[in-house]
Protein backbone atom coordinates (compact mmCIF):
# COMPACT_ATOMS: atom_id res chain seq x y z
CA UNK A 1 0.00 0.00 0.00
CA UNK A 2 1.42 3.52 -1.32
CA UNK A 3 1.60 6.43 1.30
CA UNK A 4 -0.38 9.24 0.69
CA UNK A 5 -0.75 12.49 3.12
CA UNK A 6 -3.73 14.77 2.14
CA UNK A 7 -3.57 16.48 5.44
CA UNK A 8 -5.34 20.20 5.27
CA UNK A 9 -7.24 18.93 2.16
CA UNK A 10 -10.83 18.98 1.66
CA UNK A 11 -12.15 16.18 -1.06
CA UNK A 12 -15.63 15.52 -2.44
CA UNK A 13 -16.10 12.41 -3.52
CA UNK A 14 -19.43 11.54 -5.62
CA UNK A 15 -20.76 8.36 -5.17
CA UNK A 16 -18.85 8.07 -1.85
CA UNK A 17 -21.63 5.13 -0.62
CA UNK A 18 -20.90 2.73 -3.58
CA UNK A 19 -18.40 -0.56 -3.63
CA UNK A 20 -15.26 2.36 -4.58
CA UNK A 21 -16.59 5.26 -3.80
CA UNK A 22 -16.78 3.59 0.22
CA UNK A 23 -12.76 2.17 -0.07
CA UNK A 24 -11.93 5.39 -1.44
CA UNK A 25 -13.60 7.42 1.74
CA UNK A 26 -11.74 5.51 4.18
CA UNK A 27 -8.48 5.66 2.54
CA UNK A 28 -8.83 9.23 1.85
CA UNK A 29 -9.72 9.77 5.62
CA UNK A 30 -6.79 7.66 6.88
CA UNK A 31 -4.53 9.84 5.21
CA UNK A 32 -5.78 12.60 6.76
CA UNK A 33 -7.99 14.56 4.66
CA UNK A 34 -11.80 15.95 5.22
CA UNK A 35 -13.92 13.75 3.18
CA UNK A 36 -17.31 15.06 1.95
CA UNK A 37 -19.35 12.47 0.44
CA UNK A 38 -22.33 12.95 -1.53
CA UNK A 39 -25.02 10.32 -2.35
CA UNK A 40 -28.59 10.13 -3.53
CA UNK A 41 -29.72 8.20 -0.64
CA UNK A 42 -29.04 9.21 3.45
CA UNK A 43 -25.76 7.79 4.50
CA UNK A 44 -26.16 9.47 8.20
CA UNK A 45 -24.73 5.86 9.74
CA UNK A 46 -21.58 5.73 7.61
CA UNK A 47 -18.38 6.41 8.98
CA UNK A 48 -16.47 6.31 5.73
CA UNK A 49 -16.98 9.96 5.44
CA UNK A 50 -15.67 12.95 7.53
CA UNK A 51 -19.35 14.91 5.98
CA UNK A 52 -22.49 13.41 3.92
CA UNK A 53 -25.00 15.66 1.79
CA UNK A 54 -27.76 13.95 -0.14
CA UNK A 55 -28.38 15.06 -3.58
CA UNK A 56 -28.97 14.21 -7.50
CA UNK A 57 -26.34 15.47 -9.53
CA UNK A 58 -28.30 15.78 -12.50
CA UNK A 59 -29.48 19.14 -11.21
CA UNK A 60 -27.03 21.73 -11.76
CA UNK A 61 -28.60 23.78 -8.57
CA UNK A 62 -27.28 20.75 -6.52
CA UNK A 63 -24.32 20.78 -8.16
CA UNK A 64 -23.76 24.39 -7.56
CA UNK A 65 -25.03 24.49 -3.85
CA UNK A 66 -22.64 21.37 -2.86
CA UNK A 67 -19.45 22.88 -4.81
CA UNK A 68 -20.65 26.36 -3.00
CA UNK A 69 -20.57 24.53 -0.02
CA UNK A 70 -17.88 21.93 0.43
CA UNK A 71 -15.21 24.55 -1.43
CA UNK A 72 -13.40 21.15 -1.85
CA UNK A 73 -9.31 21.02 -3.30
CA UNK A 74 -9.95 17.61 -4.92
CA UNK A 75 -13.48 16.40 -6.38
CA UNK A 76 -13.27 12.54 -7.41
CA UNK A 77 -16.84 12.10 -9.22
CA UNK A 78 -17.48 8.20 -8.66
CA UNK A 79 -21.31 8.66 -8.87
CA UNK A 80 -22.38 6.65 -11.69
CA UNK A 81 -25.49 4.24 -13.11
CA UNK A 82 -23.69 1.23 -13.54
CA UNK A 83 -24.99 -1.33 -15.87
CA UNK A 84 -24.20 -3.21 -18.35
CA UNK A 85 -26.96 -4.52 -19.65
CA UNK A 86 -28.29 -3.84 -23.32
CA UNK A 87 -31.52 -3.11 -22.49
CA UNK A 88 -33.41 -0.03 -24.00
CA UNK A 89 -35.12 0.97 -20.41
CA UNK A 90 -31.35 1.85 -19.26
CA UNK A 91 -31.04 4.69 -22.13
CA UNK A 92 -32.39 7.55 -20.03
CA UNK A 93 -31.17 6.22 -16.26
CA UNK A 94 -27.82 6.46 -17.96
CA UNK A 95 -28.30 9.39 -19.56
CA UNK A 96 -29.00 11.52 -16.90
CA UNK A 97 -27.11 9.49 -14.20
CA UNK A 98 -23.56 9.48 -15.92
CA UNK A 99 -23.56 12.06 -18.55
CA UNK A 100 -25.58 14.98 -17.29
CA UNK A 101 -24.13 14.72 -13.98
CA UNK A 102 -20.18 14.97 -15.56
CA UNK A 103 -21.48 17.95 -17.73
CA UNK A 104 -23.11 19.83 -14.83
CA UNK A 105 -19.75 19.31 -12.38
CA UNK A 106 -17.24 19.96 -15.26
CA UNK A 107 -19.73 23.30 -15.61
CA UNK A 108 -19.49 24.25 -11.82
CA UNK A 109 -16.12 23.21 -11.06
CA UNK A 110 -15.07 25.42 -14.06
CA UNK A 111 -16.31 28.40 -12.59
CA UNK A 112 -15.09 27.79 -9.29
CA UNK A 113 -11.30 27.31 -7.79
CA UNK A 114 -10.63 23.38 -7.82
CA UNK A 115 -6.91 21.84 -7.84
CA UNK A 116 -7.82 18.62 -9.39
CA UNK A 117 -10.60 16.61 -10.89
CA UNK A 118 -10.90 12.65 -11.19
CA UNK A 119 -13.68 11.66 -13.37
CA UNK A 120 -14.42 7.85 -13.85
CA UNK A 121 -14.41 5.60 -17.22
CA UNK A 122 -14.49 2.73 -18.07
CA UNK A 123 -13.14 -0.59 -20.42
CA UNK A 124 -16.33 -0.48 -22.08
CA UNK A 125 -15.69 2.81 -23.79
CA UNK A 126 -14.43 2.38 -27.46
CA UNK A 127 -10.76 3.55 -27.85
CA UNK A 128 -9.64 6.62 -29.04
CA UNK A 129 -8.23 5.33 -32.20
CA UNK A 130 -10.91 3.00 -33.34
CA UNK A 131 -11.80 3.66 -36.81
CA UNK A 132 -15.35 2.37 -36.06
CA UNK A 133 -16.28 3.59 -33.08
CA UNK A 134 -19.65 2.34 -31.58
CA UNK A 135 -20.25 2.27 -27.75
CA UNK A 136 -21.61 -1.67 -26.81
CA UNK A 137 -24.20 -0.10 -24.11
CA UNK A 138 -26.20 2.44 -22.66
CA UNK A 139 -23.40 2.83 -20.20
CA UNK A 140 -20.57 2.80 -22.54
CA UNK A 141 -22.19 5.73 -24.66
CA UNK A 142 -22.70 7.73 -21.49
CA UNK A 143 -18.65 6.99 -20.29
CA UNK A 144 -17.73 7.55 -23.75
CA UNK A 145 -19.52 10.76 -23.96
CA UNK A 146 -18.45 11.81 -20.32
CA UNK A 147 -14.79 11.44 -21.15
CA UNK A 148 -15.23 13.71 -24.55
CA UNK A 149 -16.64 16.13 -22.50
CA UNK A 150 -14.28 16.64 -19.98
CA UNK A 151 -11.11 16.43 -22.17
CA UNK A 152 -13.29 18.91 -24.26
CA UNK A 153 -13.05 21.18 -20.72
CA UNK A 154 -9.53 20.68 -20.34
CA UNK A 155 -8.82 22.14 -24.25
CA UNK A 156 -11.21 24.83 -24.29
CA UNK A 157 -11.33 26.23 -19.83
CA UNK A 158 -8.67 24.85 -18.53
CA UNK A 159 -10.79 22.59 -16.56
CA UNK A 160 -8.34 20.40 -14.59
CA UNK A 161 -9.65 17.21 -14.93
CA UNK A 162 -7.76 13.85 -15.42
CA UNK A 163 -9.88 10.51 -16.56
CA UNK A 164 -9.44 7.17 -14.63
CA UNK A 165 -10.13 4.55 -16.94
CA UNK A 166 -11.25 1.83 -15.00
CA UNK A 167 -10.73 -2.02 -16.12
CA UNK A 168 -13.22 -4.52 -14.08
CA UNK A 169 -12.64 -4.03 -10.08
CA UNK A 170 -13.30 -6.48 -8.21
CA UNK A 171 -12.77 -6.87 -4.15
CA UNK A 172 -14.46 -7.50 -0.39
CA UNK A 173 -17.77 -5.17 0.11
CA UNK A 174 -18.99 -5.05 -3.47
CA UNK A 175 -22.60 -4.53 -2.83
CA UNK A 176 -23.96 -5.73 -6.20
CA UNK A 177 -24.52 -8.87 -5.49
CA UNK A 178 -25.20 -9.57 -9.87
CA UNK A 179 -21.95 -8.85 -10.28
CA UNK A 180 -19.50 -11.83 -11.16
CA UNK A 181 -17.25 -12.94 -8.16
CA UNK A 182 -19.43 -12.06 -5.30
CA UNK A 183 -22.35 -14.02 -7.22
CA UNK A 184 -20.34 -16.59 -7.94
CA UNK A 185 -18.22 -16.79 -4.76
CA UNK A 186 -21.67 -16.60 -2.24
CA UNK A 187 -23.35 -19.35 -4.87
CA UNK A 188 -20.44 -21.52 -4.30
CA UNK A 189 -20.34 -20.79 -0.03
CA UNK A 190 -23.92 -21.74 -0.38
CA UNK A 191 -23.95 -24.92 -2.43
CA UNK A 192 -25.46 -23.56 -5.22
CA UNK A 193 -24.43 -23.79 -8.81
CA UNK A 194 -23.94 -20.38 -10.29
CA UNK A 195 -25.88 -19.83 -13.45
CA UNK A 196 -23.10 -18.26 -16.15
CA UNK A 197 -22.25 -17.46 -19.88
CA UNK A 198 -19.80 -19.24 -21.90
CA UNK A 199 -17.04 -17.61 -19.55
CA UNK A 200 -15.11 -17.87 -22.74
CA UNK A 201 -14.98 -13.76 -22.40
CA UNK A 202 -11.14 -12.17 -21.36
CA UNK A 203 -11.12 -9.67 -18.73
CA UNK A 204 -8.60 -7.11 -17.16
CA UNK A 205 -9.30 -7.80 -13.83
CA UNK A 206 -7.60 -5.33 -11.16
CA UNK A 207 -8.32 -5.18 -7.16
CA UNK A 208 -10.21 -2.29 -5.80
CA UNK A 209 -7.20 -1.30 -3.24
CA UNK A 210 -5.04 -1.03 -6.56
CA UNK A 211 -7.55 1.30 -7.83
CA UNK A 212 -7.75 3.36 -4.83
CA UNK A 213 -3.87 4.03 -5.15
CA UNK A 214 -4.37 4.66 -8.58
CA UNK A 215 -6.82 7.51 -7.88
CA UNK A 216 -4.62 8.72 -5.28
CA UNK A 217 -1.63 8.52 -7.34
CA UNK A 218 -3.72 10.80 -9.91
CA UNK A 219 -4.39 13.58 -7.79
CA UNK A 220 -0.70 14.08 -6.65
CA UNK A 221 1.23 13.15 -10.68
CA UNK A 222 2.03 16.15 -12.49
CA UNK A 223 1.68 17.29 -16.03
CA UNK A 224 -1.44 14.71 -16.62
CA UNK A 225 -4.76 17.32 -16.57
CA UNK A 226 -6.30 16.36 -19.45
CA UNK A 227 -4.92 12.67 -19.79
CA UNK A 228 -7.00 9.27 -19.46
CA UNK A 229 -5.03 6.85 -17.07
CA UNK A 230 -5.39 3.56 -17.41
CA UNK A 231 -5.99 1.52 -14.09
CA UNK A 232 -5.94 -2.13 -14.96
CA UNK A 233 -3.80 -5.11 -14.23
CA UNK A 234 -2.29 -5.20 -18.22
CA UNK A 235 -3.56 -8.92 -17.89
CA UNK A 236 -6.29 -10.55 -19.66
CA UNK A 237 -7.99 -13.58 -17.79
CA UNK A 238 -10.70 -15.40 -19.28
CA UNK A 239 -13.86 -15.72 -17.03
CA UNK A 240 -13.95 -19.37 -16.03
CA UNK A 241 -10.52 -19.28 -15.19
CA UNK A 242 -11.32 -16.71 -12.57
CA UNK A 243 -14.43 -19.35 -11.88
CA UNK A 244 -12.63 -21.91 -11.57
CA UNK A 245 -9.62 -19.82 -9.09
CA UNK A 246 -12.84 -19.13 -6.74
CA UNK A 247 -14.12 -23.14 -7.03
CA UNK A 248 -10.33 -23.76 -5.76
CA UNK A 249 -10.36 -20.80 -2.97
CA UNK A 250 -13.80 -22.07 -1.41
CA UNK A 251 -12.77 -25.69 -1.86
CA UNK A 252 -16.19 -26.06 -3.19
CA UNK A 253 -17.49 -29.21 -5.30
CA UNK A 254 -20.37 -27.43 -6.89
CA UNK A 255 -20.09 -27.70 -10.64
CA UNK A 256 -20.99 -23.99 -12.01
CA UNK A 257 -23.69 -23.90 -14.75
CA UNK A 258 -21.50 -22.37 -17.69
CA UNK A 259 -23.45 -21.74 -20.99
CA UNK A 260 -26.49 -21.39 -19.15
CA UNK A 261 -27.22 -17.68 -19.84
CA UNK A 262 -26.76 -16.46 -23.39
CA UNK A 263 -23.51 -14.28 -23.67
CA UNK A 264 -24.01 -10.41 -24.07
CA UNK A 265 -23.74 -8.93 -27.83
CA UNK A 266 -20.26 -6.44 -28.47
CA UNK A 267 -18.79 -7.84 -25.32
CA UNK A 268 -15.50 -5.42 -25.12
CA UNK A 269 -12.20 -7.32 -24.96
CA UNK A 270 -9.48 -4.82 -23.60
CA UNK A 271 -6.23 -4.03 -21.67
CA UNK A 272 -4.74 -1.37 -19.58
CA UNK A 273 -1.89 0.29 -20.75
CA UNK A 274 -0.09 -0.15 -17.38
CA UNK A 275 3.40 0.47 -18.97
CA UNK A 276 2.00 4.24 -19.89
CA UNK A 277 0.18 4.75 -16.48
CA UNK A 278 3.36 3.94 -14.78
CA UNK A 279 5.13 6.55 -16.53
CA UNK A 280 2.65 9.21 -15.65
CA UNK A 281 1.63 8.94 -12.18
CA UNK A 282 4.44 6.04 -10.86
CA UNK A 283 1.44 3.50 -10.10
CA UNK A 284 1.60 -0.22 -10.84
CA UNK A 285 -1.15 -2.79 -9.32
CA UNK A 286 0.99 -4.70 -6.46
CA UNK A 287 -2.43 -7.09 -5.73
CA UNK A 288 -1.74 -10.61 -7.66
CA UNK A 289 -5.46 -11.99 -9.00
CA UNK A 290 -4.94 -14.82 -6.56
CA UNK A 291 -4.46 -13.48 -3.73
CA UNK A 292 -7.24 -10.41 -4.65
CA UNK A 293 -9.76 -13.36 -5.17
CA UNK A 294 -8.79 -15.21 -1.80
CA UNK A 295 -9.18 -11.07 0.26
CA UNK A 296 -12.61 -11.28 -1.77
CA UNK A 297 -13.41 -14.77 -0.70
CA UNK A 298 -12.61 -14.49 2.85
CA UNK A 299 -14.78 -11.14 3.47
CA UNK A 300 -17.80 -12.84 1.71
CA UNK A 301 -17.23 -15.73 3.99
CA UNK A 302 -17.48 -13.48 7.21
CA UNK A 303 -20.30 -11.96 5.57
CA UNK A 304 -22.27 -15.33 4.85
CA UNK A 305 -21.54 -16.71 8.17
CA UNK A 306 -23.43 -13.69 9.83
CA UNK A 307 -26.16 -14.58 7.98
Amino acid sequence: MNSFNFSGKKILVTGASGFIGSHLCRRLRDSGATVHGISRTVQSSNEACSHWGQGDLADIEVVRDLLRTVEPDIVFHLASHVVGARNLALVLPTFNSNLVSTINLLTVATETNIDRIVLIGSLEEPEQSDTYVVPSSPYAASKWAGSGYARMFHELYQTPVTIARLFMVYGPAQQDLRKLIPYVTLSLLRKQPPKLTSGMRQIDWIYVGDVVDGLLAMVQAPNIKGSTIDLGSGVLVPIRTVVQKLINITDSDVEPALGNVSDRPMEQVRVANIADTYAKIGWKPTTSLDKGLEYTVDWYRELSDRN
